[in-house]
């Protein structure tokens, strides 16, 4: 079964955010992280994976993207805080 993933990159603890959806999460952060993708996560160092949520459906992956992406940013740093309080970059977790 198909997986797709809503994610929150990070430059640092509270610092620059991106948000995205992917239905290959490890590739696409490495694409991040690697500056393989251009754009504003190259332009501002956004290549820390600190956030991200699972779906089966790519319709409900989308909607959850677009609506993240407009709340307030401190609704995001609680998002993220809830989940990883110490700002790890999750990325490493999931490839070992």
């Amino acid at each position: 079964m198909k997986q797709y993933y809503v994610y929150i990159l990070a430059s640092k603890r509270n610092g620059t955010l991106y948000i995205g959806v992917t239905n290959n999460l490890i590739k696409r952060v490495n694409e991040h992280k690697n500056d393989l993708v251009g754009g504003f996560t190259q332009k501002y160092k956004v290549h820390k994976l600190v956030y991200y949520e699972t779906y089966r459906d790519i319709y409900d992956a989308i909607t959850r993207e677009k609506r993240m992406k407009k709340w307030k940013r401190l609704w995001k740093i609680e998002l993220i805080e809830k989940a990883n309080p110490t700002w790890n970059d999750l990325y490493y977790d999931m490839i070992e």
